[in-house]
Order: C-alpha cells, then structure tokens, then sequence
C-alpha cells in the first residue's frame, strides 16, 4: 500500500542524503518528502537556531503540504526531531521510526545521551566556530560513521555535510506524554552502526527499550547505510511502517 514518507536527517546532513533512500521508496510506489533543516542549507546561518524552532519547521512543513497518515522517520540525531514533532501534530503521524536513532527523554539533551568524550569534542569545536557550531571531523566519519566505504566515497559524502548548529545538540524538548499520543513506534537497527561504541552509550537495547510497543526491524550497514545500502535502508523502513 502506498505510504508518505517524511524523512528527517542526522546532524550535519541535509534531506540530499536521503536521495538514495528515497529514490528506492518512490520505486516503490510511495510518496517522499525530504526537507533541509534550518541551519544546514549552504547559507543558513546556525548561531542562534534553537532545537524547538527545528521541531516546529518540521511541524510546519508537514501541515503546509497538507500531508496526513505520515510515516515520520528520523535518522541518527533526526530522532530529536521525531519525537518532538509527534508531540506537536498527535495522529496526524501514523507511525515514527527511528533508524539508528537517538530517542530523548524530557529535559533530555543529545549531549546527555552520548559518550563524555564526544561531549568534549563538541564543545572544543563549537567555541572555535566563531559561530556557534559544530563540524564534523573527517577521521571520526570515516572511522566510526561509513567506515563500509571506499575512501573515495567517504570523502565526497563528508565534502557534503554542513556545520550543526550546536543548540540543537545542548537543548532539550518537552516530550512528556509522547508514549501516550497513540503514534506506534518502530526502530531500524544495524549491528554494523559504530557511531555510538557497544555497551552503556550503545544504540540497543536502550534507545528501543524507551518505546512503548516499539517494533525493531534489523538491516545493515554503518551509521551512514543510507549512502552504502539504500535498497536495504529502503526495505527495512518499508517493513517498520507496515
């Protein structure tokens, strides 16, 4: 049965990444929308953007287009936004997926949820930003993000990203209630996604255990599958908002 997709990036990436992914869908037969966030289009500045405006852009665009029924997917820090937005528009989300992604808790922010040393990373490059913001180091995509790629792959995907603005990664939303709004939840895992290390910080089982009813759906491929394994990015979504 056709389906909306609404897909919702990680940090640094803008909805291009998503061309592979839904190219696949739209094969498919069902309808994709991919937006780029505030802040990370080419000229966007990032200094004083805050996570809520984030959360309510997403909001708009979806009432604006007059989409209904969405199957809202958030990849990696898109997680934030996910469920941010499904406290805002309720039922008009069918379903939230979460592929390989952070699931906040109130009061939660993304630096809260991963290892003290990215924490430190972060901070150490948002004060020599000058504007607020965060890069992402090549030798951390390539080590720990697509490190099931060529090198020459790796390279042109990074040559892509754009600063995060860095409040997106230190504020927090409101999200109590969110397991009560009746949205179904379903996560997207990979073995293979190294971007947060095994164990206490690890993807699985925490992020999952925090949903309520949650179906989990296995694919493959590093953090960044959508560029190294979109068919199979493409399936396993399909199959998490059956």
């Amino acid at each position: 049965m056709p389906q909306t997709f609404v897909l919702i990036n990680g940090a640094w990436h803008g909805g291009w990444a998503w061309h592979a992914v839904a190219s696949e869908l739209r094969t498919a037969g069902h309808e994709v929308y991919a937006p780029i966030l505030p802040g990370l289009g080419e000229h966007d500045d990032p200094s004083t953007l805050t996570l809520q405006e984030c959360v309510d852009f997403v909001a708009d665009y979806i009432t604006s287009k007059g989409l209904s029924e969405v199957i809202l997917v958030g990849h990696s820090w898109g997680g934030f936004l996910v469920s941010g937005v499904t406290m805002k528009l309720g039922r008009a989300i069918a379903r939230r997926v979460y592929l390989n992604a952070h699931v906040p808790l109130t009061g939660e922010s993304l630096n809260d949820i991963v290892p003290p040393e990215y924490v430190t990373l972060f901070d150490e490059l948002a004060e020599a930003s000058g504007n607020n913001s965060v890069s992402l180091p090549y030798e951390l995509w390539q080590e720990a993000l697509m490190q099931d790629a060529g090198e020459e792959a790796q390279r042109i995907a990074h040559a892509g990203l754009l600063p995060q603005p860095y409040r997106y990664f230190t504020d927090s939303l409101d999200l109590d209630g969110l397991e009560d709004k009746g949205v179904p939840a379903s996560y997207v895992t990979s073995p293979d996604d190294l971007a947060l290390p095994p164990g206490e910080y690890g993807w699985t089982p925490r992020f999952p255990d925090r949903l309520r009813n949650v179906r989990i759906v296995a694919t493959v491929g590093s953090h960044e599958s959508l560029f190294t394994q979109p068919a199979a990015v493409a399936a396993a979504l399909q199959e998490a908002s059956a």
